[in-house]
């Protein structure tokens, strides 16, 4: 049977010269627990930016030429034969992240432990820039935080793609929540529901908030150091930027010189935190269909709404992944695709 070729967006190798670009690739053949999903929407999030890097080299596993993208919506065109909750024709969304294959193509596999129905009340792009930064807040807040009614909670950048969905997430869990932004963006993330917010630009957050019992790093640099200083000893602080630590190396069945490095890379806001006594983790989202499910009775509640700052199309992939480069969007980037425009 002669391979069918797609078009996906793809980094040949890692480094400072990662060669960005589409290429030409054959179109994947979902395996039995698998869908084959026609991709009409790709968010585009930090990850995409950091991984040709190497940064992540040691953790993610990926056969170069790789395809770019973590997060999809579209519509499924096949099943493999193990699949029971999905069936050709259905509208999904999903997170791919960390499973070695990308999204900004064509045509993607996913597993089904990692699909859910699209929320009915979402087109494909509102749908495509929800479940990176929803499955991290629900991950980071829920069951690492477990963060209980009346806590106040640091969520950062408030305007950018998580820090816009982990502020409504925490106000719908009962918490108050405190963020910086720019001038600019003050009135949307008040809007958004958070209760103390620091204009950056004016004044230092870590000389104004205090009492907090948990925050999430969302920020790289000191910017985490001087989340520690805001915390209540007992304070947890849960770190999506790294750096790395041990616990997430041992987690991940790392060899010893990995949990070593990590160890190492982590001393310094380790020994921070114990100073603070305050614990500090490192989170990696991992994908989770059904989680996605709880968050699409949120969103068709409208109780939680998506944010999107700018789409751009397929042709434009790369010029997506350069403006969140740029560190200014407000709310999600997402790629959408040269599908028919149907809205599933």
């Amino acid at each position: 049977m002669k391979t069918q070729i797609m078009k996906a967006l793809t980094f040949k190798r890692y480094g400072k010269s990662p060669d960005i670009g589409f290429a030409n690739i054959p179109r994947p053949t979902p395996k039995a627990n698998e869908l084959l999903v026609q991709v009409y929407a790709a968010g585009v999030n930090p990850v995409d930016n950091m991984i040709p890097t190497g940064m992540f080299k040691p953790v993610l596993h990926f056969q170069l030429p790789a395809t770019l993208g973590s997060d999809l919506a579209g519509i499924v065109v096949e099943v493999g034969s193990g699949v029971t909750r999905f069936k050709p024709g259905d509208a999904i969304y999903a997170n791919i992240f960390d499973l070695g294959i990308g999204a900004i193509a064509e045509f993607a596999v996913v597993p089904e432990h990692a699909a859910a129905l699209k929320p009915a009340n979402l087109d494909f792009v509102q749908a495509a820039s929800i479940p990176m930064v929803g499955l991290t807040s629900w991950q980071a807040l829920k069951e690492r935080l477990d963060l209980r009614f009346g806590q106040k909670l640091f969520i950062p950048a408030g305007a950018g793609g998580i820090g816009s969905f982990a502020i409504q997430l925490a106000k719908q869990l009962g918490a108050k929540v405190g963020t910086t932004t720019s001038t600019g963006n003050v009135a949307m993330v008040r809007a958004l529901g958070a209760d103390e917010v620091v204009d950056y630009k004016r004044q230092e957050f870590a000389q104004v908030l205090r009492g907090y019992d948990a925050a999430l790093g969302t920020l790289r640099g000191k910017e985490i150091e001087k989340s520690i200083g805001i915390l209540k000893p007992g304070g947890r602080i849960v770190s999506l930027v790294g750096p790395l630590d041990a616990a997430f190396a041992r987690a991940r069945g790392l060899n010893f010189v990995i949990k070593f490095v990590f160890g190492l890379m982590s001393r310094k806001i380790m020994r921070l935190a114990k100073k603070q006594d305050v614990a500090y983790s490192f989170l990696f989202v991992r994908p989770d269909g059904a989680q996605l499910a709880e968050i699409s009775k949120l969103l068709e509640t409208e109780r939680i709404r998506p944010m999107i700052d700018k789409v751009f199309p397929f042709e434009q992939a790369k010029d997506a992944l350069d403006y969140l480069a740029q560190g200014r969007a407000k709310g999600k980037v997402v790629v959408r695709m040269n599908q028919p425009p149907l809205d599933v």
